[in-house]
């Protein structure tokens, strides 16, 4: 039962995880305005959150149910996912960063600078892990049927 719970955890919270990075992603693609600026800090929070609880939830499947870490880690395509996630992961700085910089003005109902090139870059980031995160699930589905075994 404890297994099944985790399991259902840990796509809960990938599919939380995709869908912030995909409303960021319309989200930034328009003008700012301050209901778009405040739900791009509320999407960044749920990313990273979902992030922490994947990681989290995740690592505890590895090393405490069925399979076991040896499986885990004897699979190319989990040590494939796990350095996508760790990549993913790495580039969400930069987003979080510039979100994270908006609480002052956004408290002050001013409108936070995104220009044209913050922004092409930002969204660039954000394409980049939602690319990511879809060999993530390529990974996943063959790492649970064993393909890819290497230990």
């Amino acid at each position: 039962m404890l297994s099944a719970f985790m399991a259902f955890l840990h796509h809960a919270a990938a599919f939380v995880l995709f869908g912030a990075l995909m409303v960021e992603m319309v989200l930034t693609r328009g003008e700012l305005d301050m209901n778009s600026a405040r739900s791009l800090m509320r999407m960044d929070a749920a990313y990273g959150i979902s992030a922490l609880v994947l990681l989290v939830v995740g690592f505890g499947r590895v090393f405490h149910t069925e399979k076991g870490a040896a499986y885990y880690f004897g699979s190319a395509p989990f040590l494939i996912k796990l350095s996508l996630f760790v990549i993913a992961g790495l580039l969400s700085i930069q987003p979080t960063r510039e979100f994270l910089s908006w609480r002052k003005a956004v408290r002050e109902q001013r409108l936070p600078d995104f220009s044209g090139a913050k922004r092409r870059s930002i969204r660039t980031v954000i394409h980049v892990q939602l690319l990511l995160m879809i060999v993530i699930m390529l990974c996943a589905a063959l790492m649970a049927r064993g393909i890819g075994f290497i230990g």
